[in-house]
């Protein structure tokens, strides 16, 4: 009987839990495949990690680093120091990784090092922007894997411009997409909204967190005017990243935002809750790569508090706009979304909820990963 393969998954932050669930879910079924999930720590307060696990109905991590906060570098450095010793006691076969944070491209790295095969999830991504952090988190993973996985075509179009060897890319569509359609419906039941006194189609939800928008004071303030010209239109609803309260705090501005009547300040949300507020909102106001691609997909109004996207997909046929931090733009757009004027998205096929089969099925039938046994028909084994 031949050996079963094992996957290593490093997740970090909260993004990466809901890409890894459908990932896990697959490999849970293939009776070939063992597969463990490291968490790095990179988030570690409940709201931020713990609860994500539980909505996603994924395990306990098998293993924790809790490598914690500080610097890129001191995270980057730690997350890679922690993350070999495993790579060298558990002797994976392949790491998976996925997004663009620090645990991404440190694990990335220690992995190939010790020449361990790496997929990235979420390969091609650009902002063009390398005053981003996560713009270079995602070149260097980018380069290091051996496995590319693509969520929309100008993905396969950066990397092929960058050299990237096209035999390693694989268009798949994108595994958030794959979580949305599963826990949809139980998202639904979340009695988030009633708890916040707010119905459906009436709000603003706002999730910001880049350092470019919450580490400058200049830009913070603007922020604090929109709400202030945009509150007349009803609530916003504005779930506080820890990096952004922090922010907040230091530049003595929190009494200033509580002052905004109709702001609705709460801690980070669980998954499901954060889901059920997002379908339903009449608009979402953000700097996430990942909730433009939600937004995108559940057809809702997003406004996006930056100058560059790294998924023009949901500029050119979804419901995304690019407003920066220009205060009467954005006030502008969202007087027009509450008007009723915004456009819709066109969903493109392969936005299906199957990429994480796509994603095994690849690396399943890779003559680099099949163990001694025939060719793994994932197909057979997941259904």
């Amino acid at each position: 009987m031949s050996r079963k393969l094992k996957f290593v998954s490093a997740v970090g932050a909260r993004p990466n839990f809901m890409k890894v669930a459908p990932l896990h879910r697959i490999f849970s079924k293939i009776e070939a495949v063992q597969h463990l999930i490291v968490h790095t720590g990179q988030h570690y307060d409940r709201n931020m990690s713990k609860v994500f696990f539980d909505d996603l109905d994924l395990p306990r991590p098998d293993i924790y680093l809790g490598v914690g906060s500080g610097s890129h570098a001191e995270q980057t450095a730690r997350v890679m120091i922690e993350f070999e010793k495993v790579l060298l006691r558990e002797k994976p076969d392949l790491v998976i990784v996925v997004g663009d944070v620090n645990s991404t491209v440190a694990c990335s790295l220690a992995a190939a090092k010790l020449q361990v095969p790496v997929a990235h999830v979420e390969a091609g991504l650009r902002s063009f922007d390398r005053a981003m952090p996560e713009e270079l988190n995602r070149i260097v993973t980018d380069v290091l894997s051996d496995y590319l996985f693509v969520t929309e075509d100008v993905g396969v179009e950066n990397l092929a411009h960058e050299g990237i060897d096209p035999d390693k890319v694989f268009l798949v569509g994108d595994v958030m997409v794959d979580s949305l359609v599963v826990y949809r419906e139980k998202a639904k039941a979340s009695e988030v909204k009633r708890i916040m006194g707010v119905t459906a189609r009436s709000y603003t939800l706002v999730t910001l967190h880049r350092p470019s928008n919450v580490d400058d004071e200049v830009n913070l303030k603007r922020i604090l005017e929109i709400f202030e010209r945009i509150e007349k239109h009803g609530p916003i609803i504005f779930p506080i990243h820890p990096r952004t309260r922090k922010r907040i705090e230091e530049f003595g501005l929190m009494a200033h935002f509580q002052a905004v009547k109709g702001l609705l300040l709460t801690d980070p949300l669980g998954y499901l809750d954060f889901l059920n507020l997002m379908m339903d909102a009449r608009l979402v106001m953000t700097d996430s790569g990942g909730i433009q691609e939600e937004t995108f997909f559940l057809n809702v109004p997003c406004l996006t508090l930056r100058n560059s996207t790294e998924r023009p997909a949901t500029v050119s046929e979804g419901t995304n706009v690019l407003a920066g931090l220009d205060v009467d733009v954005v006030c502008g757009l969202t007087a027009e979304c509450y008007g009723g004027k915004w456009k819709r998205s066109t969903i493109p096929n392969f936005l299906d909820g199957r990429a994480a089969e796509r994603i095994a099925e690849v690396l399943l039938n890779s003559p680099k990963l099949k163990s001694a046994a025939d060719t793994i028909k994932v197909e057979e084994s997941i259904r």
